[in-house]
């Protein structure tokens, strides 16, 4: 069984060297698209990976399916034309944070909008990493780069509340070297129907090395971090003794065991739920105060653009004289020159 499985993850992977800077995150987020590509079963003939400009952009050469390295933040426009021009491809767009959030941020947020059925896979370095070390927008405030000497001032996006914002349906977030958990949320999206937008928190070894080290280190991870899981309370901690609760309106983090608090007390994720305010709450945590949110935060149901415009696209056939171009081109006068 293993041989098969590691078989069907080798179809995914291309013939080219894979070019990224030696202990860069993304060579962990390739394994795990291609290895969440090989536990869907997904036929390689049916799969269409787009990618605009910047180091993640190069993971279309790196993938044995079809692919289509476009310009920059312009990927989820040719990747929404593909997957309404031909809807049974299984579309992935590949973006950084600088890709997706500026020059791109329009077209992001509009294909969330319309909820075209594609996977966005969005790596967060917090930093422009091909254009040699900018800040980008997730750089934290305060952050010295070539372009922000002094610091910057700016405060940062927060992809996740940014999707939900733009009424999105699917939000999930993991960490690069973290391959059990990508794999997982990668393959939750790929299910989903509608766009689905995975965050992965990736480390830029050259231009802003460790910079989630504080929340993704073996020694403090499992108390600064939650792995959230659809219909489970909301735990986490090195002895599992920590949790979410409601505080009024608010979140606050709780100790099992004190304060006559048991388990029971726990909010249990429900990723399904089609109001999201409490998504939102969980997408925008940030430590210390918090733990981040890792795993499926988003999970609901809505029209799917696609479907959409197929369904309407019969309906007006099945009512309408005209089927075909040459149905229109000859419905009014025609004059034949000879």
């Amino acid at each position: 069984m293993a041989d098969n499985i590691k078989q069907a993850f080798l179809e995914y992977k291309s013939d080219q060297n894979v070019r990224w800077c030696p202990g860069c995150g993304d060579h962990a987020i390739l394994n795990s698209i291609q290895k969440a590509m090989a536990d869907l079963k997904v036929p390689k003939e049916e799969i269409a990976v787009i990618s605009g400009i910047g180091c993640s952009s190069r993971l279309p050469y790196y993938m044995n399916t079809y692919g289509f390295h476009t310009i920059h933040g312009r990927a989820p426009a040719i990747a929404s034309g593909v997957k309404v021009a031909n809807p049974k491809l299984h579309v992935w767009q590949i973006t950084g944070d600088g890709d997706a959030l500026a020059i791109g941020g329009n077209h992001f947020i509009h294909t969330i909008r319309r909820n075209v059925d594609i996977n966005v896979i969005l790596f967060n370095n917090q930093i422009y990493g091909l254009t040699k070390g900018q800040y980008s927008p997730t750089s934290k405030r305060g952050f010295i780069s070539k372009t922000s000497p002094f610091g910057t001032i700016e405060y940062p996006f927060r992809p996740g509340e940014l999707t939900i914002g733009a009424r999105g349906y699917f939000f999930a977030r993991t960490v690069d070297k973290e391959l059990k958990l990508s794999v997982k949320v990668m393959t939750a999206a790929a299910r989903h129907e509608g766009t689905s937008i995975v965050e992965v928190l990736q480390n830029c070894v050259i231009y802003n090395n460790n910079t989630h080290q504080e929340i993704t280190d073996k020694k403090h991870k499992d108390d600064r971090t939650i792995i959230l899981e659809h219909g489970k309370p909301m735990i986490f901690g090195k002895e599992r003794n920590k949790g979410l609760m409601l505080d009024g309106i608010h979140l606050k983090v709780v100790t099992i065991g004190e304060d006559g608090i048991t388990e029971d007390d726990i909010l249990v994720h429900d990723a399904h739920c089609e109001d999201p305010t409490i998504h939102l709450k969980l997408a925008d945590m940030e430590y210390p105060n918090f733990p981040v949110a890792l795993g499926v935060i988003r999970d609901a149901e809505a029209p799917v653009y696609d479907q959409c415009a197929r369904q309407q696209i019969n309906e007006i056939r099945e009512s309408s004289k005209i089927k075909t171009f040459k149905d229109l081109v000859t419905s009014g006068d025609v004059w034949k020159v000879e």
